[in-house]
């Protein structure tokens, strides 16, 4: 099954993903890793780091002439940024030339400082940094052309950042370029986002907002109910959660659902003589554990950046004394990125779970069985 670990610091000389479990046969082309790279790096409200932080990536090993070989997958992004501080993160023995002793509220700053036993942030900031997702992302580029090998699409757009939302109709596989091309990743409202950016930048001010991950394509049955940790909603949340500063996770209606008597909170069973049917998915294409055939639909909140250009009251770990928090560069907005993210997490997990269920080593394998499973179902 699906595993993978990655390495690397922000401002390091690059960051690491190493994939193991894949199966032999994928297309895995180096130009739509680094487009899907770039659409991480999409969105308005960001800084002007993401001119500079560009993604230039060598693929050390696991794919031969475009194909996965089914051997692990080892993946480099290098910093360009690299030789700026090569001094200053040198793996090397030395001192820093600036010490951060004043944490930021919302960060891992202060307890990473105190679990680890160190006075400068910079050695948790760096790792604590979501430049980590870029290495996920490579992660969720293997998922999803695993994924598309048996028929399931994944896809993300934003549904709010502050205030300003975006509602209307769901969108589908077809909208996604239409959402990435907009400037905060939404199928609408974007003005109402733009001018939310704009406000909290003229108040050197960050934002928080709400993503939404859909996925086409499931058949009923992925996940399971027997056990706590094989809850597909419970693998979703979980993952969704390990994005750097996500606060909330809901399926399908979620907390509204809440509010409601069970009479209108549940998607009631039909069949039209061909197959079982559903008129709402207030559920969000899960029950028990298990996907429902119906498009699969899960939000994530995600919270204002805690890097603020109008520093928060904090204190020096060194002499206790008040201060304000230090700055690095930062965005104002990241929630357009974090909704790609949230995407190759999905992704993740799915691909995990459709290898548990059905197996196989090459790409032919996993398909064959997914095939014949889709086939039994559909005569159920």
């Amino acid at each position: 099954m699906l595993r993978y670990l990655t390495a690397g610091e922000s401002h390091g000389p690059g960051l690491v993903a190493v994939i193991e479990g894949a199966p032999s046969g994928l297309p895995f082309l180096r130009e739509d890793l680094t487009a899907e790279l770039a659409r991480r790096r999409l969105g308005y409200g960001r800084g002007n780091r993401m001119k500079l932080e560009r993604d230039e990536l060598e693929i050390m090993g696991g794919v031969r002439h475009g194909l996965t070989l089914g051997s692990p997958i080892a993946v480099i992004i290098r910093n360009t940024e690299w030789p700026r501080w090569s001094e200053e993160m040198s793996p090397d023995p030395g001192e820093a030339r600036k010490t951060l002793t004043a944490p930021r509220p919302g960060h891992a700053d202060l307890v990473g400082m105190q679990k680890y036993d160190t006075r400068d942030a910079r050695d948790i900031l760096e790792r604590a940094s979501a430049r980590e997702t870029a290495a996920r992302t490579v992660v969720g580029y293997t998922a999803k052309i695993m994924l598309a090998a048996v028929g399931v699409q994944v896809l993300s757009h934003v549904v709010s950042i502050g205030s300003a939302t975006s509602e209307g109709k769901i969108p589908i596989l077809q909208d996604l370029a239409r959402i990435d091309e907009s400037p905060v990743r939404a199928f609408s409202g974007e003005e109402a986002m733009i001018s939310e950016i704009e406000a909290a930048k003229a108040d050197r001010d960050t934002l928080g907002g709400v993503v939404e991950v859909l996925a086409y394509g499931l058949p009923p049955g992925i996940g399971s109910h027997v056990h706590g940790d094989r809850r597909l909603d419970a693998r979703l949340a979980e993952a969704l959660m390990s994005i750097q500063a996500m606060k909330g996770v809901e399926l399908g209606d979620g907390f509204d659902t809440a509010e409601r008597r069970g009479s209108v909170a549940h998607d009631e069973i039909f069949h039209d003589g061909i197959d079982f049917t559903r008129t709402t998915d207030r559920a969000g294409g899960t029950e028990g554990g298990m996907t429902t055939g119906q498009p699969l639909r899960v939000r994530a909140a995600m919270k204002p950046i805690s890097t603020l250009m109008k520093p928060l009251h904090t204190v020096t770990v060194d002499n206790k004394e008040p201060e304000v928090a230090f700055r690095e560069r930062s965005d104002v907005c990241a929630v357009p990125a974090a909704g790609v993210v949230a995407e190759q997490m999905v992704a993740i997990v799915l691909a995990q779970e459709f290898q548990r269920m059905f197996g196989g080593d090459t790409v032919g394998d996993l398909q064959q069985s997914v095939s014949a499973y889709r086939q039994r179902v559909a005569a159920f």
